[in-house]
């Protein structure tokens, strides 16, 4: 029996699939374990069931150094992107017979306008699911604080993009005071949706202690964003209570939180700035504000002075006119008083003179009959009095000043006192 060597056979294979209609030909399929080793690319090439995600179908390739450089270079200027794992791109190939490593596609061009059409297919149908969902412009419909100063950040602690935009947001030249909380994420990988959307939730827990939320990453390859091109991620930024703000790798890149967010910026430096500008406006407005008010005050205060010197002018003679109406008033008013207390007085008067005169009459009576009494009383008060006593012989002996009713009562060698109607006599009891 007839037997191959396995070289044979592989040389055999070769002749059967190295043919023109197995050399340059546009291949779909998606980029599998890619690796880059002495200048070469080397990589899987893999066909998915679009229902069960299955591999269906699966090839090695590479491309080989000589053109490895020139095709990852138009392939990234293209798309933004390097050679990675996940993505789908169109590939000019040909099949490769090797002895020893056996069949492969060598890769001889790439179309990077299918790699583009791909990620942007996925991004619109998103983007249509939202809208039609009614969720896609619902962060952009928020009103914000001003200024924004309490922000949330969403990012990877020691990133250099989140350094980045806390320097720049500390440094401020306007000395705006911002208080900030990094709530630390993965911001790459397919971890990179679940970790944002754990963030998420976390500040909406306490939503009322921050003005707006800033998701932010630094540059890198552009397959390093596709873990935000994912739909829950998408809807729950689009949902959010409060302002979004996304800062995600660099100008050129976009992803579809660009398209929910409130604000899309450049890149983390530029969200930096977009808050402080936010800052600066607000004081602007509050200068305007404020010479406004000087404004209207000074032309107030113009318009008062001009009213006053006005009334300055007009002070002396509305003075003259307001006394000579005074005085004419006063002369109405006394003519008007005198008038009234002629026709009221004079009858009060007349009873006055009357009463004046009864009064004279009944004063001089009552004079009288006092007197009369007085003098009575005078008499009476002289009969009884003690010296009308003494003159009809009688006397008051005293002792020591103290009247004396009983001889008994005098100590002997007392000294007596006798008043008489005239005269004292003094006396020693024996």
């Amino acid at each position: 029996m007839e037997s191959l060597t396995l070289l044979q056979l592989n040389k055999r294979i070769a002749g059967l699939v190295m043919t023109p209609a197995t050399s340059n030909i546009w291949v779909t399929a998606e980029l599998s374990d890619v690796a880059v080793r002495g200048g070469h690319c080397y990589m899987e090439l893999l066909q998915k069931d679009p229902a069960s995600g299955a591999t269906v179908a699966k090839a090695r390739a590479a491309i080989w150094a000589n053109q490895f450089i020139r095709i990852r270079s138009d392939f990234y200027a293209a798309t933004g992107q390097d050679f990675c794992t996940g993505l789908k791109v169109m590939v000019r190939a040909s099949v490769s017979m090797h002895a020893v490593y056996g069949m492969s596609l060598v890769i001889t061009a790439v179309n990077p306008d299918y790699t583009m059409g791909d990620i942007i297919r996925r991004r619109n149908e998103m983007l249509a699911r939202l809208k039609q969902e009614g969720i896609l412009d619902l962060n952009k419909s928020l009103d914000w604080m001003e200024p924004p100063l309490r922000i949330a950040i969403i990012s990877a602690e020691g990133a250099a993009g989140y350094g980045d935009f806390m320097n720049q947001l500390t440094s401020n030249p306007l000395r705006l005071r911002f208080s900030t909380r990094l709530f630390n994420a993965v911001m790459q990988g397919d971890k990179a949706a679940p970790s944002i959307i754990a963030a998420l939730e976390a500040i909406a827990m306490e939503q009322e202690r921050w003005d707006c939320v800033v998701i932010i990453r630094g540059g890198g390859a552009t397959s390093d964003l596709l873990g935000f091109e994912d739909y829950n991620l998408a809807a729950h930024v689009a949902q959010f209570p409060l302002p979004v703000i996304v800062g995600i790798g660099h100008e050129r890149d976009v992803t579809i939180l660009d398209y929910v967010a409130c604000v899309r910026v450049k890149t983390p430096t530029a969200a930096a700035e977009w808050l402080i500008n936010q800052g600066k406006l607000a004081l602007d407005r509050l200068d305007l504000i404020g010479q406004q008010i000087v404004c209207v005050a000074r032309d107030y205060l113009s318009g008062c002075k001009e009213q006053l010197g006005t009334l300055e002018g007009r002070l002396p003679s509305l003075a003259t006119a307001m006394i000579d109406r005074g005085n004419a008033k006063l002369d109405r008013y006394t003519l008007a008083l005198q008038q009234i207390a002629s026709r009221h007085l004079s009858p009060k008067m007349a009873r006055l003179d009357a009463l004046q005169s009864s009064i004279q009459v009944m004063t001089s009576a009552i004079v009288q009959r006092r007197g009369a009494r007085l003098d009575a009383l005078a008499q009476m008060l002289d009969a009884l009095s003690p010296q009308a006593t003494l003159r009809r012989g009688y006397s008051i002996t005293r002792v020591d000043g103290k009247v004396v009713t009983c001889a008994d009562e005098i100590p002997a060698g007392a000294v007596l006192t006798t008043t008489l109607a005239s005269g004292e006599i003094s006396s020693i009891k024996q």
